[in-house]
């Protein structure tokens, strides 16, 4: 079984405003090989997210972050936010 990206409104009107999806999806792609251990060179700078956001992952690449939650059970991750640096836990 293969996994599904999933996106909430807010996170797809700003990939869509800002023409960033391909970005957004790479990142997350490398996020899946990285638990799935297949490649170990792979660097991506991932926290576990606290308070209000736990539960979630944020995935950060240069200004741009995504916030994110990992279903294992049915292979889904549901991308709730991705804004800049800034904006992202408002």
């Amino acid at each position: 079984m293969r996994w599904r990206i999933d996106y909430s409104k807010d996170a797809e009107k700003f990939i869509y405003k800002q023409n960033i999806r391909e970005e957004v999806k790479e990142e997350l792609k490398k996020f899946l090989l990285k638990i799935k251990g297949e490649n170990i060179n792979i660097n991506i700078d991932l926290k576990k997210l606290t308070g209000d956001w736990i539960g979630y992952y944020r995935l950060r690449k240069g200004k741009l972050r995504i916030i994110f939650e990992v279903n294992k059970a049915e292979k889904i991750l549901f991308v709730e936010k991705v804004d800049f640096r800034g904006d992202i836990y408002k």
